[in-house]
């Protein structure tokens, strides 16, 4: 399993991904938050291909699911939830990834 925590930023939400590698190719995803937007898109999300991470934006389940649900463009969860299924496939290594403003 492949767990990762998602601190989305300005609307204070926090989701926890879980990635559960299955058979077939299947990787099972659930997403616990209080945000009903990825709430939704948990409904939408539940069984996805191993190789997802590695679809186009347009045609990708993930920002599909995003699209519909999802109201600002720039939510990090999508994102972070195709990291947490690319290492449970084993098409990547669990490296932290951050997004940092710089005041100057």
């Amino acid at each position: 399993m492949t767990k990762i925590i998602i601190n989305a930023g300005a609307c204070g939400f926090t989701i926890t991904v879980r990635a559960v590698k299955g058979e077939a190719g299947k990787i099972s995803v659930t997403l616990e938050t209080e945000c009903e937007a990825v709430k939704k898109m948990a409904e939408d999300l539940a069984v996805l291909d191993r190789f997802t991470p590695l679809a186009r934006i347009q045609s990708n389940p993930v920002y599909v699911s995003a699209s519909k649900h999802v109201k600002h463009a720039a939510c990090p969860v999508p994102s972070g939830i195709l990291k947490a299924i690319e290492v449970e496939a084993g098409l990547n290594v669990s490296k932290d990834a951050s997004i940092i403003f710089v005041k100057e």
